[in-house]
């Protein structure tokens, strides 16, 4: 299993969204959530999420319009231990 398939399937829905929409936009989280955690997708629980995370200020609006760590973001822990580091 790739890593990103398993962060997708193995993490919650919360850490994931964290990490991957400061690089991604909410269609490419869209397109990864639909292939890698399709129940995520179906059930609401990946776009309830992303706006809930916008709204506790864990992420932000960059001024040109991209994603950014906001006032309350934290490293979830799979990255910061370093999970997934060496797999591909």
């Amino acid at each position: 299993m790739r890593m990103l398939e398993q962060i997708f399937k193995n993490e919650p829905v919360e850490d994931v969204i964290t990490v991957f929409a400061l690089n991604s936009g909410v269609a490419s989280l869209d397109i990864m959530f639909g292939q890698y955690n399709p129940g995520a997708k179906k059930d609401g629980s990946f776009l309830k999420e992303y706006a809930r995370l916008f709204e506790e200020g864990v992420l932000l609006r960059g001024g040109d319009g991209t994603v950014v760590k906001g006032s309350k973001w934290k490293e979830p822990k799979f990255l910061s231990d370093r999970k997934y580091l060496g797999e591909s």
